[in-house]
Order: structure tokens, then sequence, then C-alpha cells
């Protein structure tokens, strides 16, 4: 009788096991999520708000950038920063993944804090010809890191951001540009405390644009001169992970593969382990909000 009841629960046990691996999820789409992201709106910024915001320099253009000042926001602490570029727009594939290129898009910084203890700026890539942002690729790429420049000042003395804590982050060609953007002089490379890449890196493949050599690419990794970098990748992370080592580019680097095929940023979205890991990086690499003196 033992016995029976032991072969039994093995095979209880073995259809259980069966009937989740059959429900397992392979689309990241199909994952409710837990975290939405705010709409962007127009108005001041304010806690709680992400707003359509711009400096006085662009007051006549149609650039700007995507302001959130956490819930719990106040001017009386110093505040982290994450700095994010989106993706390439005109992107969608069978998967159901969509990406348009846009400021408003972005999703990173806000799934990584749950909206709290970081001001979140979504940048744009800077079309000086038509004055607009660029939704695909860099438009004026040295004119993306004036901007680049000028916000991280002005968020700082406006809003109260950390200048020694500061995460830049991307998706796609955003993650590219944490290189390509981040690290292209010595200037805006001392702004960043670490990097948040998920999908490509600088320097793995050759792209339609000027310097997208393995070689220039390098000459930008060794500007982060052993700093942290969390690098992530749909199914799997190694061609970035052996480009980086393989050239012994100097950094304190944490991969992480994505048992998913989309492309996309949106699993910051969902309650995932690999959401938890991030979300763990950020806090070992970031202190938390502190009284201004």
């Amino acid at each position: 009788m033992k016995s029976s009841i032991t072969a039994f629960a093995i095979l209880l046990s073995s259809i259980t096991l069966a009937v989740f691996a059959a429900e397992k999820k392979t689309n990241l789409n199909d994952i409710p999520s837990d975290i939405v992201v705010p709409k962007m709106i127009e108005g001041k910024p304010a806690a709680g708000k992400r707003v359509k915001h711009n400096w006085p320099e662009e007051n006549s253009t149609a650039i700007h950038h995507a302001l959130y000042l956490p819930e719990n926001w106040t001017s009386k602490s110093k505040w982290p920063v994450i700095i994010e570029f989106a993706g390439n727009g005109g992107y969608k594939n069978n998967l159901g993944d969509v990406s348009l290129g846009t400021v408003e898009g972005c999703s990173l910084g806000y799934g990584i804090t749950k909206g709290r203890n970081a001001i979140w700026a979504c940048l744009p890539f800077v079309d000086s010809k038509n004055k607009q942002n660029a939704t695909n690729w860099w438009g004026d790429a040295d004119a993306t890191v004036e901007y680049t420049l000028r916000s991280v000042k002005n968020i700082c003395e406006q809003y109260q951001g950390d200048a020694d804590n500061i995460i830049l982050a991307g998706f796609s060609r955003g993650s590219i540009a944490c290189t390509y953007i981040g690290l292209r002089n010595d200037e805006i490379a001392k702004l960043w405390k670490g990097l948040i890449c998920h999908s490509h890196i600088d320097g793995v493949t050759p792209w339609p644009y000027k310097d997208s050599d393995k070689e220039s690419a390098l000459v930008r990794w060794q500007r982060l001169k052993g700093r942290a970098a969390f690098i992530s990748h749909e199914v799997s992370v190694q061609k970035a992970r052996e480009f980086l080592t393989t050239n012994k580019v100097p950094g304190n680097f944490t991969f992480m593969d994505l048992p998913f095929a989309n492309h996309s940023d949106k699993w910051v979205l969902k309650e995932l382990e690999e959401r938890k890991k991030v979300q763990a990086w950020f806090e070992k690499i970031i202190q938390p909000p502190s009284k201004g003196s």
C-alpha cells in the first residue's frame, strides 16, 4: 500500500510539473504587468507626475524630454537620477513588440524604481536640422551630448538630483547609446555611476552610421574606467559578454539572459525574477535619497 501511495504521489507531481510547463508563458506580452508607466502629460514637473518638458533653449522647437519626479519627491532631499534613451522607432515584430522611438515610450527607469526614490528623465536624440526629436538613430550625436549634459546639470540644480548618483539606461538603440552618446567624450562619461544596457551594446554589431565599428566602440568603452554596468539581452547575452571580456574592457559587469525572445523593455513592468535582479543591482549601486544640508 505504501509503495502504491508513493507511486501515486510521484505521478501526481509529474502531472503538476507538466501542467506548469505547459502554462509557462514564453511570450513576454502574455504576462500581465503589475507596474504601469504613467502617461506623459502637459504641465509643470511635480511629485508623481510624468510631464512633457523642455529647457528654455528649445522653446521655439519641438525638442523635448519626459521628466518624472518620484511620488515621494520633496525639495528637501537629494535624489538619485536615471537618464534613459529609447529604442529606434518604426519597429514591430510578430511577437507583438512595438517601439516608437519616442521619449514617452521608455519603461526601464520607472519599472526599476517602481516610481519611487529616483528622478527619471527620458532624453531625446536631437535632430538639429529639423528641430525635433529623432525617432531613428542619432540625429545630431554631438547635439544630443550637449542636451544630455545640460539636462543633467539642470535636473541636479532645479529638482535636487544627486550628481554623484546618476545611472544611464537604455533599450536597443538606447542601450547602444549608453556608450555611443554616454561615453562619447570624457566630459559626459564622468557623469555616470553606472550603466543599464538592455538588448545590444556598442561595438558588437556594425550598424549603418559613422563609428559603429569595433575599434571606435572600444575607445568609447575605455571611458567606463571600471564602473558598474548591468547588461541584459533577450535569450542570450553571450555576444556582449564575449565582446567585453575578450577585449578586456575595464568595467564591473553584471550579465543577465532574459528567457524571452521579445525585443522589448517591458520586462521591467512584469513580476519576474529578472526584474528583481536589476532592481537589486540598482539598489546596491545607488545611494538612497539623502537629506540636503
